[in-house]
């Protein structure tokens, strides 16, 4: 186990001198997109939702009440980023993944790294995201700052089945069913903007499924201050089941294409 963690470790020491030469092209998808989300949705069509009430909302602002959505939605958007192009690029591009188990590591120490630098990714920019939303006034509920963790675990939620397809690909063309058939309909349907009962109820259970939908609904009650412990719990075990499922395909996945 020790031996396990030192090479995910140094494993997640390789990414992060990457990520040092690289950190500035990352800025508009991770920072500058989220900042213009919540600016235009929570301030600008904001001010005409509340204008007409906010009954449907529970009562909070229209911008208190996408917030955790936000948050949550940009972690899944960076995971999802972060676990299909560069995996790829590992695997199949590149190839410095073949070259990382040509030293003493593993397959599996190869997916930590990776999934740890992703947990990097998506923590740092959804720290500065909370910093900017509390500024705002997103949050009711000192609660609401464990959103993070929460996002961090929606991230990985996504990132660990991700890279798991990614290892079966021979292109990247795979990757535009994750994204037309998954993250942007995840975006739109899982309670981000709207109540999910509004949708058709076969809609609705579908947005149920997602791993969003948990995250947004745990993120949202934390930040509101009217958090279910019950439902919390349910909410977290959901995604931790996501997490740790996808991240034992990934194993599976990278030892098939790298070993055999």
């Amino acid at each position: 186990m020790a031996l396990a963690l030192e090479n995910g470790r140094r494993q997640f020491d390789y990414w992060l001198t990457v990520y040092k030469r690289t950190w500035k092209g990352t800025l508009v998808t991770s920072f500058v997109l989220p900042l213009l989300y919540l600016a235009s949705m929570g301030i600008g069509l904001g001010s005409f939702v509340d204008s007409n009430g906010t009954g449907a909302l529970g009562g909070v602002s229209y911008l208190q009440y996408i917030a955790p959505g936000l948050l949550a939605s940009t972690a899944l958007q960076i995971a999802v980023g972060e676990a299909t192009y560069p995996v790829m690029s590992g695997l199949k591009w590149q190839k410095f993944y073949h070259s990382m188990i040509a030293t003493p590591l593993r397959a599996a120490d190869v997916v930590y790294g990776q999934l740890g630098f992703i947990a990097f990714r998506v923590f740092s920019s959804c720290a500065v995201f909370m910093v900017v939303i509390t500024l705002f006034g997103g949050l009711k509920s000192p609660l609401g700052v464990l959103g993070l963790p929460v996002a961090l675990l929606v991230g990985m939620a996504a990132a660990g089945p991700v890279a798991a397809y990614a290892s079966t690909l021979e292109n990247d063309a795979g990757f535009a069913m994750i994204f037309r058939f998954g993250v942007v309909p995840a975006f739109l349907f899982s309670g981000a903007f709207f109540p999910v009962s509004q949708l058709p109820n076969w809609i609705e259970w579908l947005a149920y499924v997602s791993p969003l939908w948990h995250g947004v609904e745990l993120a949202r009650a934390l930040s509101l201050g009217t958090v279910n412990p019950w439902l919390a719990l349910v909410n977290i075990v959901y995604l931790l089941a996501w997490f740790v499922g996808g991240t034992w395909l990934a194993v599976r996945g990278f030892s098939k294409r790298l070993i055999g």
